[in-house]
């Protein structure tokens, strides 16, 4: 008397089945992780491009830029390529912002610094929907530490809500 049992070809039959299945379910998936991404991910980019503007910038005089209240530093244009370097991502109003001051320790800090509201217009602030930016005000930023000890804001003390993306992994200052 013979078993009863399944054949190869029906057993292959079930696994490719389940493969095109769970391949759907992947691609159903993964733009929306891509796009919850895409910001944090292309804001890295971005800010390494700038960090090494800002070195080339060093090597070829000698010093950093002077600070600016918003926006990128005078000179380093040639080395970020052609075009006008776009806003910062996020959301509509963000920009980057190059930080050059006197940290709390008396040091000199140097960071960018992603700003989410447009200068003097804290009713037009624009945060990302982000763990890191829960407690976001208008000093706050999102920022890169070249040098010494950064904080979100030149003008705020050092534990002022803030996204330091460089500084150890942590959602906060240094």
């Amino acid at each position: 008397m013979r078993k009863k049992s399944f054949t190869l070809i029906e057993v292959l039959l079930v696994v490719v089945i389940i493969a095109i299945l769970a391949g759907i379910v992947i691609v159903a998936v993964n733009p929306l992780r891509m796009i919850l991404g895409t910001n944090e991910s292309r804001a890295s980019a971005e800010l390494l491009a700038i960090r090494d503007a800002l070195y080339m910038y060093y090597y070829d005089n000698r010093k950093w830029p002077d600070d600016v209240s918003r926006g990128l530093p005078n000179g380093i244009e040639e080395n970020l390529g052609a075009g006008e370097w776009p806003m910062a991502p996020f959301n509509d109003v963000s920009e980057y912002d190059w930080d050059n001051f006197i940290g709390s320790d008396g040091k000199q800090v140097l960071q960018i610094s992603i700003r989410f509201c447009p200068l003097g217009r804290a009713d037009q602030c624009e945060f990302p929907d982000a763990d890191w930016a829960e407690n976001f005000d208008y000093y706050s930023s999102y920022y890169f530490c070249i040098q010494g000890k950064c904080r979100a804001h030149p003008d705020k003390p050092d534990n002022h809500p803030g996204h330091c993306v460089n500084c150890g992994g942590s959602s906060s200052n240094p």
